[in-house]
């Protein structure tokens, strides 16, 4: 597995694992027959306060950075109400995304302004094909945005080049690749290392060459999103930016924040939720506990899909379990070409067309399936969602 793919599936930096670093310093073999104790730490529950008095305190600080869980409803909860309270007390708001890659923010800036709707930003900036968590969890934010005209800026790297840099390293790339990363990279942090060395080293990749890889990857992800966060600070000296991101791009201030500061010195606070794992209040200024919650099922084809050909539509290359599309009669092979009332050119159109649908609904979906004789024909199912 390449650095890049290895990162993505770690989740390192999206927070999968929040509390890895608690573990860096721990000895294996048999050294660690004598562990030291840990410290007993405390936590006076008469100092706890609510998120209004929070805001109240944070409300003159020009950057805000609140880290998440990507796939924890409750997270985003949390961070639409740091955005919501902080317009309230008006503040003038930006909010930077992890979650959009750099290229495509002029499509951000056309939903902001009300020019393209919902469906046209998310194909526009590859959302689907991007990120992929479900959107249903950033809507509210994004929706909120464009009802105050809150200016969203895309902070991420693009993926073509992070996975080069993981295929090449940074010393591989051409002058117009190198011209695309952050102008400085800082890598004298030993915790910063430390804490991503402990989750390299419980996976297979245990070389130093795939570490140095892994290592430059994180570090772009980090430098490039607070580099671009430090420029929209400067050249918007007015303006109070949010920054939502995953908890490991935040925690111990060792990723994003540390770099935007050493680009961009203004006042700044981390927010975290606290999740499972290690409660380490080192961690941020400031832990937010709140009750899980859920996001209603979403309805699924039960499809799996592979790229779309010069034939319109996508194939369809296997099915999950309980498929609903397999049991009206989709078949191997048959390309989507609707879905409901949703033209589909590609997997996005097929996200797109089931946002807002769910198990139980039936839907139809027409395909193009190759004849026995040669030729397409087309055929119409009735689905239900599962």
């Amino acid at each position: 597995m390449p650095p890049t793919a290895l990162a993505v599936a770690l989740g390192l930096l999206s927070a999968t694992l929040p509390w890895v670093g608690a573990s860096a310093d721990t000895p294996a073999g048999p050294a660690a027959a004598a562990p030291i104790e840990a410290p007993t730490r405390v936590l006076d529950t008469r100092a706890l306060t609510d998120l209004d008095q929070l805001l109240d305190t944070i409300a003159e600080r020009r950057v805000v950075f609140v880290g998440e869980h990507h796939d924890r409803a409750a997270d985003h909860r949390n961070q639409l109400k740091v955005i919501e309270g902080l317009h309230q007390r008006g503040v003038q708001l930006a909010i930077g995304m992890e979650f959009f890659q750099q290229p495509y923010q002029a499509p951000l800036d056309a939903y902001i302004a009300g020019e393209i709707d919902e469906a046209q930003m998310l194909r526009q900036t590859q959302y689907f094909d991007r990120w992929r968590f479900d959107y249903r969890l950033y809507r509210p934010i994004l929706r909120f945005a464009r009802e105050h005209h809150i200016p969203v800026i895309a902070l991420n790297l693009e993926t073509e080049l992070t996975r080069r840099v993981g295929d090449v390293g940074s010393a591989g790339l051409t002058p117009a690749e190198r011209a695309r990363l952050p102008a400085a990279i800082d890598r004298t942090d030993p915790a910063y290392e430390a804490r991503i060395k402990a989750v390299f080293a419980q996976h297979p990749m245990p070389d130093k060459r795939s570490f140095e890889r892994f290592m430059e990857v994180q570090l772009l992800w980090d430098e490039g999103m607070a580099e671009r966060a430090a420029r929209y600070l400067t050249e918007n000296p007015q303006q109070t930016l949010v920054v939502l991101a995953g908890a490991g791009h935040i925690e111990y201030g060792q990723g994003i924040p540390k770099r935007l500061l050493r680009r961009a010195p203004v006042s700044a606070v981390t927010l975290l939720n606290a999740g499972d794992g290690e409660l380490d209040p080192a961690a941020a200024d400031y832990l937010l506990f709140t009750r899980p919650v859920e996001l209603p099922a979403a309805g699924m084809l039960g499809v799996q899909l592979g790229e779309p050909g010069e034939e319109p539509g996508p194939p369809v290359v296997d099915f999950g379990p309980h498929s609903g599309a397999q049991a009206a009669g989709l078949a191997m092979g048959d390309r989507i070409v609707r879905v409901a009332d949703q033209a589909v050119a590609g997997y996005a159109d097929i996200r797109i067309a089931l946002l807002d649908r769910q198990p139980g609904e039936r839907l139809p979906v027409e395909v193009r399936r190759l004849r026995i004789g040669g030729g397409d024909e087309s055929l119409t199912f009735e689905v239900e969602l599962h």
